[in-house]
C-alpha cells in the first residue's frame, strides 16, 4: 500500500488517521463466530486537500472532524452482523469517501483472536475519488 501514497492526486493532501480503533462486533461466517461478538481492530486514513482543510481561524468547522471517522464506523457496525471483513472495509471506504472533503481513503480491519499462531488476520482497501 505504500506505493499508493506516491499517487499524484495525494501530493496536496494531509492525512488524518484513526489508529487501532478496537471494537467488539458480530462478524464472521463460521458458526462459532456467529454466537457472539469478537474483537476487531480498525484503522482509517483519510486524505483531504490542504486547500480546503487548512484552518485560517483555528476552528473545527474548517477541517474534517475526527469524530466523522468514528461515527461512520459506529453507524456501519450498528447495522448488525457482517459476514466478511471485505464487506466491512468496502462499506466503510465508500461511506468515508462520500464526505465532500475526502479525496482518498484507506481502511483496514484485523481480527486478532482468530488463530492462536498469528497476531491477526485482516483486509485493507484503498480508494481514491475520480476527477
Amino acid at each position: 500500500m505504500s506505493a499508493v501514497l506516491l499517487h499524484p492526486r495525494l501530493a496536496d493532501c494531509r492525512r488524518l488517521f484513526l489508529r487501532n480503533y478496537e471494537v467488539n462486533i458480530n462478524i464472521g461466517v463460521h458458526d462459532f463466530e456467529k454466537r457472539g461478538e469478537q474483537r476487531v481492530v480498525i484503522n482509517v486514513d483519510l486524505y483531504v486537500p490542504l486547500a480546503s482543510t487548512t484552518p485560517r481561524e483555528d476552528k473545527l468547522r474548517e477541517v474534517v472532524d475526527y469524530d466523522y471517522m468514528r461515527a461512520t464506523v459506529a453507524a456501519r457496525i450498528g447495522q448488525g452482523h457482517i459476514h466478511l471483513q471485505e464487506t466491512l472495509v468496502d462499506d466503510l471506504a465508500a461511506a468515508l469517501l462520500a464526505h465532500e472533503q475526502v479525496r482518498a481513503v484507506r481502511v483496514s480491519t484485523e481480527k486478532p483472536d482468530v488463530y492462536p499462531d498469528c497476531d491477526a488476520v485482516g483486509v485493507e482497501v484503498f480508494r481514491i475519488k475520480e476527477d
